[in-house]
């Protein structure tokens, strides 16, 4: 009999498990999706659509929630009114430098700390985690009296330089395990041919490619959802989108169109980004789990 036909038991309470598992995923899934559902169709509806109550015996509003104008009117707002285009912009650059600058020299911090052996190296390895351990809020007044001395408070440079500050810590923790699961052979055999140090390091990138591309896309979430850092030390000239979207609460009059289509703005790059390298980044981030 093949592996193929053998059917495996299931008792009832292993199938009441499953039955449970898969309505609370149900539920779970609708709850999380229903909520960018929402903000995608309001951000198309005119404000009085929006606001419109449904009829008598529509108990949950179905045929209000899709029955509507589309309008393109909020979009244009924004980028022609709101300068979102600049906006954006702000935080492609903002949130993809520090990563770049992350990844680069984290990989190569991470790599000297994964091959070599010094007295107080655990010390070093916790002093580095520990300073992503303290909450922003804790150090933002300090690194704003530093930033506002060298000029750097509403720049682009400033805010790509404080998401470093606590992007590299992390890359340096998270890409050495990555090294760590690689065998020093490889590049002690690159080394017997003539390779540099160096050209060793850069020679086992690809193996370690995954979970760098992963960590990559870590720090583009964390710059590009940032708020309190846009807030502060970008104030002014590098304004992100999640800055220019809170700005659109205002105490007189609240813009919902406007806001819904901010959101739409925001969130969509992000899902379509890891929609495209969803299965890297799952590998990326379990390729260090198991060691050998």
């Amino acid at each position: 009999m093949a592996s193929s036909d053998i059917v495996q038991y299931k008792t009832p309470a292993r199938k009441a498990v499953d039955i449970l598992v898969g309505v609370f995923l149900t539920i779970y899934l609708i709850w999380t999706l229903l909520t960018f559902v929402m903000m995608f169709v309001s951000s198309f509806k005119d404000l009085l659509e929006a606001f419109k109550l449904p009829e008598i015996g529509d108990w949950l509003g179905v045929t209000l929630f899709f029955d509507f104008t589309p309008t393109f009117r909020h979009y244009e707002n924004l980028f022609l009114d709101k300068n979102f285009g600049k906006y954006m912009m702000n935080s492609i650059i903002s949130a993809g430098g520090s990563a770049l600058i992350s990844v680069v020299l984290g990989s190569m911090c991470a790599y000297a700390l994964s091959r070599t052996e010094f007295r107080g190296k655990k010390d070093l390895l916790f002093w580095i985690i520990s300073t992503r351990m303290a909450p922003v809020v804790a150090v933002m007044v300090p690194l704003y009296a530093i930033f506002r001395n060298f000029e750097l408070v509403g720049t682009l440079p400033g805010l790509i330089l404080a998401y470093t500050t606590f992007n590299l810590p992390f890359a340096i923790w998270i890409l050495k395990g990555f090294f760590d699961n690689v065998p020093y052979s490889i590049e002690e055999a690159q080394m017997c041919d003539g390779a540099n140090r160096f050209e060793a390091f850069v020679s086992i990138l690809p193996l370690v490619a995954p979970g760098i591309g992963a960590f990559l896309i870590l720090c583009v979430l964390f710059g590009w959802n940032d708020f309190l850092f846009a807030s502060i030390i970008g104030s002014g000239g590098a304004k992100t989108l999640p800055v220019a979207t809170v700005e659109l609460v205002q105490p007189q009059n609240i813009q919902w169109g406007k806001i819904m289509a901010a959101g739409v703005v925001t969130t969509v790059p992000m899902m379509f980004l890891g929609l495209l390298v969803r299965r890297y980044l799952v590998t990326g981030l379990t390729m260090g789990a198991v060691r050998e």
